[in-house]
């Protein structure tokens, strides 16, 4: 039997002693408690934990009225200590992979700790998806349901240099749409951040199966090849006449047996994992993806200002223990996580990630429009 780390041990043990149940309305500032926090609009309501600034459930109606929970997600936060799906939460400090765990910068060369085979995954063992945030404001409900959340990143975190101020916020902006705010400050070292919001989106309830029904749209004409690690290539390349042309809604499933995303026991692994270059100014608001369930009715928009963004179909969910006692299973949701390229560290080519102290800090805002 697997021993958990002894890191994790602690924040387990600590999440399960302080998760509590919050009532409506607006606090203040400095908890270190980790809660679930609701935010409601109406019939549409999201909730939240301050564990890794983690997005455990989005519900809203289908074309009949049926509210549903689209979101992949645990009953417990004891789960989302111990699982290694990144439901829900917000990656970092350098979301996606780092070949080989580290890179140079200003002559200096960093080391990661791997928890990807030889590569740095999502910042590490213990990223921004594996500690406590601390509660900056809270409102549930009203005319702008939002809360921030604020996590303060030590020099050599991980093995990143300098220390870093990180915020999110979530907010119910107007009816069925969730804001999501991003941004962090480099206080005294240069650093690369790329931070990514990793919820699993089945628009049919998270409990209804796969998603190869659905329809998608990507707003991207090229996407980042990959090695067999996942490791971008450098290339930029066209996805027109190659199964990631997803420029037109098509049904996740049609191209999916063609595409490799990944190797387990030495097989393949089909299903999508791998970043599209979007369209349009790489720092402007636009929009990024579109996906439609056609049996709820249910469809959301994502608009967000990165240069990229991973589309991810759940390839290696397998008989993980869900929320409501549901069983998630390969393709039970897809992923749409806006973002810089990954291992941007190691190609000067790609667009930088580098954050350094007294210039323009970090910032990456992400809209969900959902309609039924």
């Amino acid at each position: 039997m697997a021993r958990a780390p002894l890191l994790l041990l602690l924040p387990l043990l600590l999440a399960a002693l302080c998760l509590a149940s919050l009532a409506p309305g607006a606090i203040a500032a400095g908890r270190k408690t980790v809660g679930v926090y609701e935010l409601r609009k109406g019939d549409f309501s999201a909730k939240v934990t301050n564990w890794g600034a983690t997005v455990t459930s989005v519900v809203f109606p289908d074309s009949k009225g049926n509210l549903g929970d689209v979101v992949l997600g645990y009953d417990t936060i004891a789960e989302y200590v111990n699982g290694s799906s990144y439901f829900g939460a917000l990656v970092g400090r350098v979301a996606n992979r780092v070949a080989k765990a580290r890179f140079v910068l200003d002559g200096k060369v960093y080391h990661l700790y791997a928890n990807d085979g030889k590569n740095a995954l999502h910042g590490g063992h213990r990223g921004f998806s594996k500690v406590i945030w601390t509660v900056k404001e809270y409102v549930s409900g009203g005319d702008s349901p939002h809360i921030t959340l604020y996590y303060h990143s030590f020099d050599g975190e991980q093995g990143f240099p300098g220390a870093l101020d990180v915020y999110v916020t979530y907010e119910l902006s107007s009816p069925y749409v969730l804001s999501v705010r991003m941004n962090a400050t480099a206080l005294d070292k240069a650093t690369p951040v790329n931070l990514a919001q990793h919820t699993y989106w089945n628009l049919g309830g998270h409990g209804s199966g796969d998603v190869l029904g659905n329809t998608v749209q990507l707003l991207a004409s090229r996407y980042t090849p990959v090695d067999a690690t996942l490791i971008p290539t450098g290339q930029l390349a066209p996805v027109a006449g190659t199964p990631y042309d997803l420029r037109a809604p098509t049904a996740v499933g049609e191209h999916l047996r063609q595409v490799v995303g990944g190797s387990s026991g030495g097989s393949a692994v089909y299903g999508y994992d791998i970043n599209y270059v979007v369209d349009g100014d790489a720092r402007a608001l636009r929009k990024v993806a579109a996906v439609r369930d056609g049996a709820s009715g249910r469809a959301l928009e994502l608009w967000a200002d990165q240069p990229g963004v991973q589309f991810y179909t759940g390839n290696f969910l397998k008989d993980v223990k869900g929320k409501g006692g549901e069983t998630y299973g390969q393709y039970a949701a897809l992923c749409l996580e806006t973002q810089g390229f990954p291992d941007a560290v190691n190609h000067p080519e790609f667009p930088s990630q580098i954050v350094r102290p007294g210039e323009a800090a970090y910032k990456h805002d992400m809209v969900f429009k959902f309609s039924f």
